[in-house]
C-alpha cells in the first residue's frame, strides 16, 4: 500500500469524474472551436479530500472540440503535497474523448485522462492513465448523470487499481441564474478517502450539495457543502464549505 502522503498526492490527479466541456466556444477553421476557463476555489476538494491542504487554489483549463464531438484539452490546478516536494505544486491533467447524443434523450461523454506533475522535483513516478465514461439524460427540469472512472493497475499506484462510480443531479431555478447541484460518489481501490486517511479500508462514499449562479454570461459563483466517509482530518477529510468564482471564455 502506498504511504498516505503519496496516495493523497496521487488523488490530486483525478480532479474530476470526467472533463466538463463548455457549451460553446470560439469558432476555428475546420469545424473546430476552443473554450477556456479560469477559477479560484477556497479549497481544492477531490472526492471529499482536500488536495490543497485546506487552502485556496487557482485552476484553469482549455478544450478544443470538433463538430464531430471529439475533443482534446488540458486542465491544471495548484496543489499542496504536504511540503514533501515529491509532486511539486502543480497538477496537470491532459484528456481526449468524444461527447455527443446517442439519441434524443441520452448523451455520452467518454475518453481517457492522463495525469502529470510538471513541477515534480524528485522524479517520483506518479503519472498514470484513467479512462472514463458518463451517461447523461434530462428528466424534466433535472439533468442526471451517472458515470465511472477506472485506473487500472499501474506502477504509480503501487501496482493497485481504483474504481470510481458517481451520480450527479442538477436543476436550474426558473427565472433565476441559479442552478442546484447534488453529487454522490463511491471509490473502491487505492484512492479511497478512507485508505488515504490511514484506516486500511479501501472503499468510501463522498457527497456534495451546492449551487452555482452565472451572471453576465461568463462569470460563475459557486458554494458547496462537501463531505466524505471516514475519519475527519482537519484540512484534509473534514466536512467543509467550498466557495468558487470562475470565468469562461
Amino acid at each position: 500500500m502506498l504511504a498516505p502522503v503519496r496516495c493523497l498526492a496521487l488523488a490530486t490527479m483525478l480532479a474530476a469524474a470526467a472533463p466538463v466541456l463548455a457549451d460553446d466556444g470560439v469558432g476555428l477553421p475546420g469545424g473546430l472551436s476552443v473554450s477556456a476557463s479560469a477559477t479560484a476555489v477556497t479549497d481544492y476538494r477531490f472526492r471529499g479530500v482536500s488536495l490543497s491542504g485546506g487552502d485556496p487554489a487557482v485552476q484553469g483549463g482549455v478544450t478544443v472540440t470538433h463538430d464531430s464531438g471529439f475533443y482534446v484539452g488540458a486542465w491544471g490546478s495548484t496543489i499542496d503535497d504536504g511540503g514533501t516536494d515529491a509532486f511539486g505544486d502543480v497538477e496537470l491533467d491532459l484528456y481526449g474523448g468524444w461527447s455527443g447524443k446517442l439519441n434524443d434523450a441520452i448523451g455520452l461523454d467518454a475518453g481517457l485522462l492522463y495525469y502529470a506533475y510538471p513541477t515534480n522535483g524528485k522524479g517520483i513516478d506518479a503519472e498514470f492513465f484513467e479512462p472514463y465514461a458518463t451517461v447523461s439524460a434530462s428528466l424534466g427540469p433535472v439533468e442526471a448523470r451517472v458515470g465511472a472512472n477506472y485506473a487500472w493497475q499501474q506502477d504509480s499506484l503501487g501496482g493497485d487499481d481504483s474504481l470510481y462510480l458517481h451520480g450527479d443531479l442538477s436543476s436550474g431555478i426558473p427565472t433565476t441564474p441559479v442552478t442546484l447541484n447534488a453529487h454522490v460518489g463511491y471509490t473502491d481501490g487505492v484512492l479511497a478517502p478512507t485508505l488515504l486517511a490511514g484506516t486500511g479500508d479501501d472503499t468510501a462514499l463522498d457527497w456534495s450539495l451546492g449551487a452555482t449562479a452565472t451572471v453576465m454570461g461568463k462569470l460563475t459563483f459557486g458554494l458547496s457543502y462537501v463531505g466524505v466517509q471516514g475519519p475527519s482530518i482537519d484540512g484534509a477529510t473534514n466536512d467543509t464549505v467550498v466557495g468558487s468564482v470562475g470565468v469562461s471564455f
